[in-house]
């Protein structure tokens, strides 16, 4: 390894007695003699190699004291928000009700079918403690409480179809606020309308101070309790070694990620911006945005995540199996995408994604969108990436 030794002061002590003629009176007034160059010390400069390598180290070194990185996004978080248990909202995604809030602060981002060929999303929201509105809110499906449980959340939801949600939600280990109260769990006060005791749909809001004093009232753990596994939820690289999928030699172009066939209704789409890295969300051919921020929602890593299905009864009730394994997806990036395969063995346990070689897939830095849908040859299980069509 090349190591340049720059003698700064002997440089200059050169210059000065070689370089413009000086006498030997100037050179007593430079304080120094040729004879003792060999006594200054010389200051080593780096290699290139020991830089990186601080230069990888720092990149990774918290950028406060007190900063961790998040279980759910990778990113730099305050070591409370890791400590502190997230929260399950269920948003309404009809045109009507958007934009909502609080969205911003979703970590990672679910939309599933439910009757009536129109489908609901799910948010597990960080750092929720602060915000003034959070909502609207809506009822919630026992596919979303299992998909839920893995981050160990307080799920808040306005209600749902007893015949399905009741056994989950009344189990001891679920924590849940819900905004009809009744047998399902109560409100514990948490939540309001906007405007004023209005009875509509999607006028159910909540906020950070309504949701501290709903758990304090339940008797709820604030902080994640010993089921959750207290790590990283999936297996994330660095900021400064992304994942490109480069090396996937099947990796195809996904800048535009089309939704429409397994979202009829709200036409869920997402556009790449390679400039931030990031895919860009929109509803009904529109940004879908935070109502607080005014922020189009952004995600690094979207999961497309097939799931066997059934229609339950006559009025339309679905049921999605959360736990299973070897079932097919794909795990989109960087503008690129990959076909994986997944499973999840209990509820407190995450759902895990592996490349067709059988190793778990890496995430990048960031947020992520995840559609659970229908298994091949199902009625919504049909989506378009770059304008080529996955239906089985």
């Amino acid at each position: 390894m090349r190591r340049f030794k720059v003698a700064v002061a002997a440089a200059l002590a050169a210059t000065m007695l070689f370089g413009c003629g000086q006498s030997a009176s100037d050179e007593a007034v430079v304080g120094l003699s040729v004879e003792k160059l060999e006594d200054i010390p010389v200051v080593e400069e780096v290699t290139t190699e020991e830089t990186a390598e601080e230069e990888a180290a720092d990149e990774d070194a918290p950028p406060a004291e007190g900063m961790v990185r998040s279980y759910f996004t990778n990113e730099w978080v305050d070591e409370s928000i890791n400590t502190n248990r997230p929260l399950a909202v269920m948003y309404p995604i009809n045109k009507e009700a958007q934009p909502q809030y609080g969205l911003s602060n979703v970590a990672v981002f679910y939309e599933i079918m439910e009757e009536g060929s129109m489908s609901r999303q799910m948010g597990i929201l960080e750092d929720w403690a602060n915000l003034d509105r959070i909502g609207n809110i809506r009822s919630i499906r026992d596919y979303f409480v299992y998909a839920a449980l893995e981050y160990d959340p307080i799920i808040v939801h306005y209600g749902g179809p007893e015949l399905y949600v009741k056994t989950i939600l009344t189990r001891s280990d679920v924590d849940n606020l819900n905004g009809v109260g009744g047998v399902m769990g109560s409100d514990y006060g948490a939540f309001f309308r906007v405007p004023e005791g209005s009875k509509s749909e999607h006028t159910a809001f909540t906020d950070g101070s309504h949701v501290s004093s709903g758990i304090e009232k339940a008797g709820f753990s604030l902080t994640h309790r010993d089921s959750f596994e207290g790590e990283s939820h999936f297996k994330f690289t660095g900021y400064s070694a992304p994942n490109t999928l480069e090396d996937y030699p099947g990796a195809v172009d996904a800048t535009e990620i089309d939704m429409a066939g397994c979202f009829p209704v709200t036409k869920s789409a997402l556009k790449y911006d390679p400039d931030k890295e990031v895919y860009l969300k929109t509803l009904y051919g529109s940004p879908q945005k935070d109502a607080t921020t005014g922020e189009q929602l952004a995600f690094s890593n979207v999961v497309i995540q097939r799931a066997y299905h059934e229609v339950r009864d006559a009025n339309g009730y679905l049921a999605y199996q959360m736990h299973d394994s070897t079932r097919d997806g794909y795990f989109i990036t960087k503008g690129k995408m990959i076909h994986v395969t997944w499973e999840k063995t209990d509820d407190y346990g995450p759902t895990t994604y592996y490349d067709d070689q059988g190793e778990e897939v890496t995430f990048n830095t960031g947020k992520t969108m995840i559609f659970v849908i229908q298994e091949k040859g199902g009625s919504f299980s049909t989506f378009k990436v770059n304008g080529a069509e996955y239906a089985n």
